[in-house]
């Protein structure tokens, strides 16, 4: 059943192929959505946890020489800068975007990464990190084939 809107444009009322899907411009749906909100709070925690260990890194616990040799100001700026570009890729996902769905994944393994090397310092941030982040990965690609259009 067709019908006219007041611009002129057609639509098609009660047929699902023609409802709007995150793979173009429009706005994304389903499970690109709750992948866009998990990955802006994972963002703004990465950044928060960036700007604790910038501002004073006597608030972590101190673990002498473990696998890494960076101290935790390094650590610091490191969650910062990835929790900026995490949450710039989330405004992505939010528009629909396809590059940010590539990139939602990428960044939410390297994040995973990073809190994973977080362990000695929060351990249970990092865990709660870490598992936003496989649910990040799992809601992006089980949502993929409904947008690869």
């Amino acid at each position: 059943m067709s019908q006219q809107t007041p611009a002129g444009e057609q639509w098609n009322a009660g047929r699902a192929a023609d409802a709007p899907r995150s793979g173009g411009g429009g706005m994304a749906h389903g499970g690109t959505v709750f992948a866009a909100v998990l990955l802006s709070l994972a963002g703004l925690l990465d950044i928060f946890q960036g700007i604790g260990a910038i501002a004073k890194d006597d608030v972590y616990a101190r673990v002498g020489d473990y696998v890494f040799k960076f101290n935790l100001t390094s650590w610091g700026w490191i969650h910062l800068i990835l929790g900026i570009v995490i949450v710039l890729t989330a405004v992505g996902l939010f528009m629909g975007s396809n590059w940010a769905r590539v990139a939602g994944v990428g960044l939410a393994g390297l994040s995973l990464i990073a809190n994973f090397l977080w362990l000695p310092y929060q351990p249970w941030w990092a865990i709660t990190l870490m598992a936003i982040d496989v649910f990040i990965i799992w809601a992006l690609c089980s949502s993929w084939s409904h947008s690869a259009d």
